[in-house]
């Protein structure tokens, strides 16, 4: 018998939805799951080929400071899926966080961002710039009180802290791990 969710019962309806759902599981027990709904997403990692650098954000993020107390997590332009597909909502968000207007954009994949909690599905893209694509100053949508700071960052530099464990959310580290399999070139000296 394949599993089948036999009720769900939201305690928290805001930007995002919480509920606890009972569920029949393939071996006909019954347990309740909490479910964390927000949408789907995308996260972008632009960078430039010219000068192999790639464009990030520094930003606070409430529950890792509840968790270990970090002020700021550095991290690829993200941001929730509105009006549009994915593709167009990574253009948006680019342009938004860090001011650049991308052209070109190379798909890593699409995966749950936690499966155990969320129904977010993040879609991955890399995406080439150069000077001429710089349209904006970036630091977030107005009103939303992001307070984004945009950093630049050699690709080695970044291929470093992956190296050493060093970048913390897990979207970032995929896309500096899928640019540098993709084209290694951009990272050798």
């Amino acid at each position: 018998m394949p599993a089948e969710i036999l009720e769900i019962r939201f305690v928290h309806e805001g930007w995002s939805r919480f509920g606890v759902a009972r569920v029949r599981l393939a071996d006909g027990a019954v347990v309740e799951r909490e479910i964390e709904d927000h949408g789907n997403s995308v996260g972008i990692l632009p960078y430039d080929p010219e000068r192999k650098v790639a464009t990030l954000v520094r930003e606070l993020r409430v529950p890792p400071l509840f968790a270990a107390g970090e002020q700021a997590q550095l991290e690829a332009p993200a941001g929730i899926i509105d009006d549009g597909g994915p593709e167009a909502n990574a253009r948006r968000e680019a342009l938004e966080e860090v001011g650049l207007r991308l052209r070109a954009l190379e798909f890593v994949g699409a995966a749950y961002s936690c499966a155990s909690l969320t129904t977010e599905k993040i879609h991955l893209y890399l995406a080439p710039y150069g000077a001429a694509d710089r349209a904006e100053a970036g630091g977030g949508a107005e009103g939303e009180h992001e307070n984004i700071r945009v950093v630049e960052m050699p690709l080695a530099e970044l291929a470093g802290m992956a190296d050493r464990a060093a970048i913390s959310d897990l979207k970032t580290l995929t896309l500096v791990l899928a640019l540098r399999a993709r084209h290694p070139d951009l990272f050798a000296p």
